[in-house]
């Protein structure tokens, strides 16, 4: 479905005297003819200024969708009892025949659910009614109900957190009233406007006005941040007629449920895409939540932890970190999808000819082979469809890719024919529809075809044009600082560096690493051991980034200053790992923004950096937890290890295929790293490694360098 030019969303009023303000009508629009949020003090002047607002839109020949929050339909079962028919519309013109709502939203909704009640078994499905109302066949109360055989929600309210049930007619959350009222006053609309109006799931949706129900709480997020509004009514119908008239409504309104349950019970619009339609809102600022304060925090006792529990635990404390952006699809390389992509139409769009040759209809094919049929003038080809129908007995040159023409559902490959520019002839056998595609053979239209938090490849960006997908929701990309520190460290390699001195190694390591995974990479420096100065750039850092990664400093010696600082002033819970290289982890928060304290020395950083930092990272970007993939191989060294410790060896593989390790383990042997194409990974257990001994191997392609 194409996108609409004005789209308008509603809060609709149940209240039984005109108002305005909070807990009043407002109309959202968002496209042609957008405005700030009108507020409206009675139903009938709504109703008015729609009837205007669809007048325009016929007179400019342009498409509206006007969503409302309230039901378009009640829980199976209902429509068919109440009216003979299992329809939502037929419940409308039910209501619109009974309801009374004059111009000041005096009306009689609850003696008109009375009467509903009295239609069913038992008491209800109804419920609620102000004190004083005599209305014995309308309970006060939801609990005194009993045996009238309906559902409480129907089935698209289980998408909608904290929906309330269509019977509820009182105090707050009544979305029973609103929908018994507005139902009637759509169904007069629906019959004042004709065929230029249909309503969205019952009706085919290619009129020029779409009626279509939502719920407001969709974007609850966005309202939160959204400033400016005078209430939160006027906020969500504006940020939600923005949101719909961006997104692609060809996917959110793609069949959710059977036929018959949509035209019996109705649908949301944007039930379960709340976050697609979040993406659609990029001038906000959604802010994601922090973590929690004592995310890292271990249990009192714990002093050397495991890897794998280290993992879990980690696992645990994180979740995605980053807002939501929309970016065309040529641009979304290497970005992580914050929602499914769902194809707009089917791969391939038509049944179509898989190779150069000749087309007909296979029951041409009669008697013994060879056979020859004549050919019409012209062909068909890709992007230039045969116009005609190919009669029975005929045959059409198609080319790879072309539509079949009517007629048409086998081809015969041109290298098996002869043909003279009149006939053409073949040998058989032939079977039906050979070389040719179906439609949707290899995807079917609003089927989902690539997952929430994949990072996009080059094929996918390829797989997505295909299907039609222009825009796609992402995760802004995860801002990671490296801070480098230390008195010891020359930041600078052009600087002459005396004896007690050693150049910067980590943190160009680490921001090329960061970048590799597709992060954007904030360079913070490098600071010396001081409280102040670590501080400022710990600041900075919490400014600009969404994670921060420190090198040095990160055990609990005297001139661990890092720690120290993330210990007085941060929130900090310093890991004990037991894994060589790498024993400390600090894991802290600095102003909300989550700090990870790795080693100084460079292999015990790389090391924790790719085992740790990785799938952390990962997951905070909404990617998930990737952990990598070892192989077993045979080892080409000899080592002998205690129990108590995980140990990581840097390692490639000879010609032979076996894991060869670097010769010294010395966690300051760079040049050990660069030698490395993996790591060879021992488990916590004593081991005793002999040539030809099955070791673990995990090249760094696996932790996606």
């Amino acid at each position: 479905m194409s996108r609409f030019d004005r789209v308008l969303v509603v809060d609709w009023s149940a209240n039984s005297s005109p108002k305005l303000g909070a807990d009043s009508i407002w109309i959202g629009r968002a496209g042609a003819g957008s405005r700030g949020p009108e507020n409206l003090p009675t139903r009938a002047a709504a109703m008015a200024a729609l009837r205007a607002e669809i007048a325009a839109v016929l007179a400019a020949g342009e498409r509206a969708l006007i969503c409302f929050d309230i039901g378009f339909g009640f829980p199976r079962g209902f429509a068919q009892h109440l009216t003979g028919q299992a329809e939502a519309l037929a419940v409308w013109d039910w209501l619109a025949a009974r309801i009374e709502d004059d111009a000041q939203n005096r009306n009689n909704r609850f003696a008109v659910a009375a009467e509903i009640n009295r239609r069913f078994p038992g008491l209800g499905p109804f419920w609620g009614r102000p004190n004083g109302h005599d209305l014995p066949d309308l309970p006060a109360k939801g609990t005194t109900r009993t045996g009238h055989g309906l559902a409480e929600l129907r089935a698209t309210e289980a998408l909608c957190a904290g929906a309330h049930p269509m019977w509820k007619l009182y105090t707050t959350g009544s979305v029973g009233s609103q929908s018994l009222l507005g139902q009637a006053h759509l169904a007069a609309l629906r019959r004042d406007i004709g065929a230029a109006l249909s309503v969205w799931p019952m009706q085919a949706g290619d009129t020029p006005v779409v009626l279509a129900e939502t719920y407001l709480s969709l974007i609850d997020p966005a309202v939160k941040a959204a400033q400016g509004y005078g209430c939160k009514d006027a906020a969500q119908v504006d940020l939600l007629a923005r949101a719909f008239h961006r997104a692609d409504m060809g996917a959110l309104m793609a069949a959710p449920a059977p036929a018959p349950l949509l035209r019996e019970e109705g649908w949301i619009l944007g039930a379960g895409h709340g976050d697609r339609l979040l993406a659609h809102l990029p001038d906000l600022e959604l802010v994601p939540p922090r973590l929690r304060n004592d995310c890292f925090a271990m249990p009192q006792g714990v002093a050397w932890v495991p890897v794998d529990e280290a993992l879990a635990r980690l696992q645990g404390a994180l979740h995605p970190l980053t807002r939501l952006e929309e970016v065309a699809v040529r641009d979304a390389g290497g970005r992580v999808l914050a929602q499914p992509l769902i194809a707009r139409r089917a791969n391939p769009p038509a049944a179509n000819s898989a190779v150069d040759g000749y087309g007909f209809a296979h029951a041409s094919l009669t008697g013994d082979s060879p056979y020859t049929l004549p050919l019409l003038a012209g062909r068909a080809a890709a992007g230039q469809p045969y116009g005609a129908a190919v009669p029975q007995g005929h045959a059409i040159r198609i080319l790879t890719g072309a539509i079949l023409p009517e007629g048409v559902d086998t081809v015969v490959l041109e290298e098996d024919c002869a043909a003279d520019g009149a006939r053409v002839a073949f040998d058989g056998p032939i079977k039906p529809r050979s070389n040719t595609r179906k439609a949707g053979e290899y995807m079917q239209a609003c089927a989902e075809f690539l997952p929430q938090g994949r990072i996009l490849t080059p094929a996918d960006l390829a797989l997505a044009s295909a299907l039609g997908v222009g825009r796609v929701a992402v995760h802004a990309r995860l801002r990671v600082g490296v801070l480098s520190t230390g008195d010891e460290i020359l930041s600078d390699p052009d600087v002459p560096a005396e004896l007690h001195q050693i150049y910067d190694a980590n943190r160009p390591m680490l921001l090329e690493v960061i970048r590799r995974w597709g992060h954007e990479a904030i360079d913070l420096g490098h600071r010396p051991d001081t409280t102040e100065d670590i501080a400022a750039a710990l600041d900075a850092g919490a400014r600009a980034c969404d994670v921060m990664i420190t090198s040095g400093g990160a055990s609990a010696g005297d001139e661990d200053h890092v720690s120290r600082l993330l210990r007085d002033r941060g929130n900090l819970s310093s890991w004990r790992i037991a894994l060589k290289p790498g024993r400390p982890l600090a894991l802290a928060l600095w102003q909300g923004v989550p700090v990870l304290g790795l080693p100084g020395n460079p292999v015990a950083a790389l090391v924790c950096t790719l085992v740790f930092g990785r799938p952390a990272l990962s997951l905070m970007a909404g990617s998930g937890w990737h952990m990598p993939q070892g192989y077993v191989v045979e080892a080409a060294f000899a080592k002998r290890k205690k129990a108590g410790r995980r140990e990581y060896l840097r390692a490639r593989l000879d010609a032979q295929g076996r894991a060869e390790v670097f010769a010294s383990e010395g966690s300051g042997r760079i040049s050990g790293l660069s030698w490395a194409e993996g790591l060879v990974e021992l488990p916590d257990a004593a081991a005793d490694i002999q040539p030809g001994s099955r070791v673990r191997y995990i090249p760094f392609t696996s932790f996606g360098l």
